[in-house]
This record gives C-alpha cells, structure tokens and sequence, in this order.
C-alpha cells in the first residue's frame, strides 16, 4: 500500500512541530526519517500513521483520507511499532503477539484456531517461537522488540510504522531488527537516528530539520558531506561502497 502526504501542518498550543510536509512512500518500499533531536521525526509518524490528526493537511493509504476510515479498519491495514514499551503485568510472550488481533475481533467473538494460526505465523517470522510461554519482563531488549514487531504482524498490516526500534539496543541487534524489518513483505516507514543505519536498509530517506522536510532522496542522493554539515552539524566523510558510508570527523570548526 502506498502512503501520501500532502501539505502537513501540525503544532501543539502555539508551537508549531511540523510545516508544509510533503511526501509520498510506494507499496513495498522502506523509508527511514531521520534528522536531530526535535527535528519532527516522531511526530511526523504518527500522522502518517492516523494517531494525531494535522492542523491541516491530509495523509492517504492506498488512496483514501485516513480522516474518513473508521480506526478498526485503519489498524487492520497500519500497525505502529513503538521506541519501547514497558508493562508491569505478568503475561507471556505469546499474550502480548495476541493483542495485534484486537482490531480484527468483534466484542461478541471469540478467540479462533485462525487467529492462534496468525499469532503462530508472526512468532516464527521474528525467530521467537520458542519464547512463546517465556515470560515478558524476562526478555532482552532485543527480544522485546521482536516481539513488538510480532504483534504488529498479527495485525496482518499492509503498512508498517516504526518509531527508533533500534533505540537502546547493541549494533548487533540494531542490525538483526532492521534486517528482519527488511525482508518483510510491507511498506514501511521508520524513524532512525543512526544515519549508517538509515543508509544500509532504506530505499529513501527523507530528512527533516525543525519540522520540516529538507530532503528526500535515495541514500546516495541524500548522505552527502554538506547536508550533514547544514542538518546534524558534524563533518565527516562520506563514501560510496555501493550505498554511503559515513565516517564522522567532528564538530564544524573542531
């Protein structure tokens, strides 16, 4: 499913967070936003992802304005991956892959060998079968972002939104996340601020600072000395080996 936004204002009181976004993201591509701390990266994600509504502006998935689809049915074709997320309840692995199914139940119904089927499905694409009954508080951070990712795929989305997933976590992990995300069949669009990162697994990268959207472009059109110098405010070295690499040198005038 193809994601477009047009024209995005949004703010919060009299602050403004985000002007004048415009983008759009193909069925099947992976964007990553990436830009400083306070650039608008978050923000800009959940309105793409229907959890705040612009000042004005509009967002489409697949076509349709997601100010006039009913939430049940938007969560059946979006699913939001958090930073991280805490829960002091005693519940199991496969509990937490069991609420992607909500949006997919009515009040009345119950719980169906097809959803289990799903709930299965998604354990064994993020390589945690075998946690399944382990409890949550007992998990890695890595492991808990798998399972994060697990019950986004039990929604059976068409797009996913992923906000720093790698945030807190080891390069190892940082890469085995963002390979799993890869190799998904979806669109996806996800916050980073590793730029390397950004780099290695995304098709495009759109790059914000102070709330709006300064460049978009393929991670060789976009990863260049210069743009790093105006937005992030650091030299480095830049080389292309197929896709950029960034070798950071300091401070400008360091």
């Amino acid at each position: 499913m193809s994601v477009v936004a047009t024209d995005l204002e949004w703010g919060v009181r009299r602050r403004v967070v985000l002007s004048g976004v415009s983008l759009s993201v193909a069925p099947g591509e992976t964007l990553g936003l990436i830009g400083p701390n306070g650039s608008g990266k978050s923000s800009l994600l959940r309105l793409l992802a229907g959890l705040k509504r612009p000042a004005s502006g509009r967002v489409q998935i697949h076509g349709q304005d997601i100010s006039r689809v009913p939430r049940r049915m938007l969560a059946r074709q979006v699913a939001f991956v958090q930073q991280s997320a805490a829960t002091d309840t005693n519940v199991s692995v496969r509990d937490v892959v069991r609420l992607g199914r909500t949006p997919h139940r009515s009040a009345l119904g119950g719980w169906t060998n097809a959803d289990e089927d799903i709930v299965a499905s998604a354990l064994e694409r993020v390589n945690m079968t075998g946690h399944a009954n382990q409890p949550w508080q007992t998990l890695s951070g890595g492991e808990r972002q798998r399972v994060h990712i697990a019950r986004a795929l039990a929604q059976a989305p068409r797009i996913m939104f992923l906000d720093e997933p790698t945030n807190h976590l080891d390069i190892h992990h940082q890469i085995e996340i963002l390979r799993m995300v890869r190799a998904l069949d979806l669109t996806s669009i996800i916050a980073l601020h590793d730029m390397n990162l950004a780099t290695m697994f995304c098709d495009r990268i759109a790059v914000m600072k102070d709330g709006r959207l300064v460049m978009l472009g393929t991670p060789r059109e976009v990863v260049t000395a210069q743009l790093l110098r105006d937005v992030f405010r650091v030299e480095a070295e830049v080389s292309d080996d197929p896709r950029p690499h960034i070798r950071f040198t300091g401070a400008p005038g360091a």
